[in-house]
């Protein structure tokens, strides 16, 4: 005997617009993760990341939440509207974090998948770390990783939430690729240095 095959999102979309609240609860179950984590990274904070969740959430059950199959994915639509909700707290707190300045990266060659060193790193690097080196990336670059690497949207999911190209998404992928080696390989080379130093031992 097969085992059924969960609902799809938009499946789950309608019935909750019929008001089947159970439907709501395995789409948020499903979605809150994911969502909770890219405005995490974005933000830096807790609690603005459970507010957007909150707000995202809401806008999914009023009658007209704006989202449009022939568009991309109700995934998709998600994480734009957390996107925008997360900018629009950016806006009212804190500024980017620095780098903001990188030259335009729309002629940047996209990076091969198999050819990937982030990758591999990542994979023996600690969670921590990897979160504290996407913080401090500029916010054009440190969306899309966070989307693309570590959300694992596909390019075209990735660049509806971005409201750019693919191939915009694929450039800054590259170049936020490279910026993350950088930061974790810079903290892999302090590491060794701060665990040999060891307090002097007070004689008295």
């Amino acid at each position: 005997m097969s085992a059924q095959t969960p609902e799809s999102d938009d499946e789950l979309l309608l019935r909750l617009q019929s008001g089947d609240e159970q439907a709501f609860v395995t789409l948020y179950r499903r979605r809150q993760g994911a969502l909770y984590r890219f405005v995490l990274h974005m933000s830096g904070s807790a609690t603005v990341a459970e507010d957007v969740i909150q707000e995202v959430f809401l806008a999914l059950i009023r009658e007209e939440c704006g989202y449009d199959a022939e568009r991309g994915s109700l995934s998709g639509y998600l994480f734009g509207l957390a996107r925008k909700l997360v900018l629009r707290h950016l806006e009212r707190g804190r500024s980017d974090v620095a780098l903001d300045t990188e030259g335009d990266d729309s002629n940047v060659p996209a990076l091969a998948v198999h050819d990937d060193p982030l990758a591999d790193m990542t994979r023996r690097e600690s969670i921590e770390s990897v979160r504290r080196a996407v913080q401090v990336l500029p916010r054009r670059y440190r969306e899309v990783v966070v989307l693309c690497d570590l959300e694992e949207l596909d390019y075209r999911d990735a660049a509806l939430v971005l409201g750019c190209p693919i191939g915009t998404v694929r450039s800054r992928l590259h170049r936020a690729r490279g910026l993350l080696l950088d930061k974790l390989l810079q903290e892999r080379v302090k590491k060794p240095a701060i665990a040999t130093l060891k307090p002097e031992r007070c004689v008295i």
